[in-house]
């Protein structure tokens, strides 16, 4: 009779002779990695109150923009918002927005620094010749990026709006050709003709020391002729431009002041047979043959 020996098997592997765990061995508490928090989801109340204090001091010096007088108020108006504008981008940058407004609120912190930078360039130098900084403020980018992304979050319940400045249209007046701005009594013979051959309309002013005889209009690629004219020496100025603010006595767009070196000498003398008096012709562009320079008038000294 045969007989069945079974023996029990057991898997073996190196180990410690104290019975304690082995170098392979590993224990899954011990080597797993800690996981990470998620992040809490952004409550649309405390984001709401995080626009408001942040775009709460901004609205505000808008505002005082919108009200502001041209001239010095509305210069130190904008100087402000300006920096109100950039501190509103800093706060919301550093603000978490809900997952559904993110790219609104992203589009908005950008907007607000090009707000910043726009209303610091409309103010411009505010001298003579600058363009109204509501004139410039009409064709920036900022504001209207700034009403986008208002806009966008609107839609999704978040109240971002600004009271942003009124503007103004470019203007483009422009008197007729041969209108008289100044006038003063002319009572002569002479006579004085100006081409105007440039690309922008001019006015053309002569005085006598410091006092201004006269001041015509020329309109661009047209010619205008002043009668009477008094003897004497006068200096001839010309300006050019686009736009005539007859407040300031000035163009507003791409303006220059410029006189002709050499003085305008009109001269009457009885003559046998009658009386000989001046005549002259100057042209505000080069010509060819032409023997007039010019020198560049600083603005301020450019008589109104």
């Amino acid at each position: 009779m045969a007989l069945a020996l079974t023996l029990p098997l057991a898997a073996c592997s190196p180990g410690r002779a104290d019975g304690g765990p082995t170098s392979g061995s590993s224990n899954a508490a011990a080597g797993s990695a800690p996981s990470a928090s998620p992040t809490p989801p952004v409550a649309p109340a405390a984001y709401r109150h995080a626009l408001t204090g942040a775009l709460g001091p901004l609205d505000s010096a808008l505002r005082t923009v919108d009200r502001a007088s041209e001239g010095g108020a509305l210069t130190r108006a904008l100087d402000t918002a300006a920096l109100k504008a950039e501190a509103a981008a800093d706060a919301l940058q550093s603000t978490a927005a809900p997952d559904n407004a993110f790219a609104g609120h992203s589009q908005l912190t950008t907007a607000l620094r090009a707000l910043g930078q726009d209303l610091r360039s409309a103010r411009g130098s505010g001298g003579r010749c600058a363009t109204s900084p509501r004139v410039a403020l009409d064709t920036a980018h900022g504001p209207q990026s700034v009403r986008e992304a208002a806009r966008a979050l609107k839609a999704l319940g978040y109240d971002a709006s600004l009271r942003l400045p009124h503007t103004e249209r470019a203007r483009h007046r422009r008197p007729a050709n041969g209108t008289f701005l100044r006038d003063g009594s002319r009572a002569g013979l002479g006579r004085l003709t100006v081409n105007n051959g440039t690309g922008s309309d001019a006015v053309v002013t002569l005085t006598r020391g410091t006092r201004t005889a006269f001041s015509v209009y020329v309109r661009q690629g047209s010619k205008a002729t002043v009668r009477s004219v008094n003897s004497g020496a006068y200096t001839v100025y010309f300006t050019t431009g686009e736009d005539w603010n007859g407040g300031k006595s000035s163009f507003t767009r791409r303006c220059s002041f410029e006189k002709f070196e050499d003085q305008a000498n009109f001269r009457t003398a009885r003559v046998a047979g009658g009386t000989r008096y001046t005549v002259l012709t100057f042209t505000l562009n080069k010509v060819f043959g032409g023997n007039a320079a010019t020198s560049t008038v600083p603005p301020g000294e450019f008589p109104s």
